[in-house]
């Protein structure tokens, strides 16, 4: 599978992702058949083109952690109703996405 098409599944992929539910880099590699590559998944959502109706905000790492230095990934995922841990963590275990 080429780079370009791979990126273009991710995208596909991220789109489905329920208002409300987050998923990691990991789950949409794993999910695409390519459990290895979490790394381009995070590649692919930096590259995320603006204008795309992409919710790129719904993707977190594996942690639950935020991409750092946006913070308006936080409000996004907040007034969706995402909870949150006291140290600003994603909790996963209650709005987690497998697809």
């Amino acid at each position: 599978m080429q780079h370009a098409q791979f990126q273009q599944d991710i995208y596909n992929l991220v789109r489905q992702i329920p208002r409300g539910k987050v998923t990691t880099y990991g789950q949409i590699a794993y999910m695409l058949g390519r459990p290895k590559n979490s790394r381009l998944v995070g590649q692919a959502m930096r590259l995320t083109p603006s204008d795309a109706s992409i919710p790129s905000h719904r993707v977190v790492n594996s942690q639950g952690r935020l991409v750092p230095g946006w913070s308006a990934q936080y409000g996004l995922l907040k007034a969706e109703g995402i909870p949150f841990t006291p140290n600003g963590n994603v909790r996963l275990k209650s709005c987690f996405w497998q697809g």
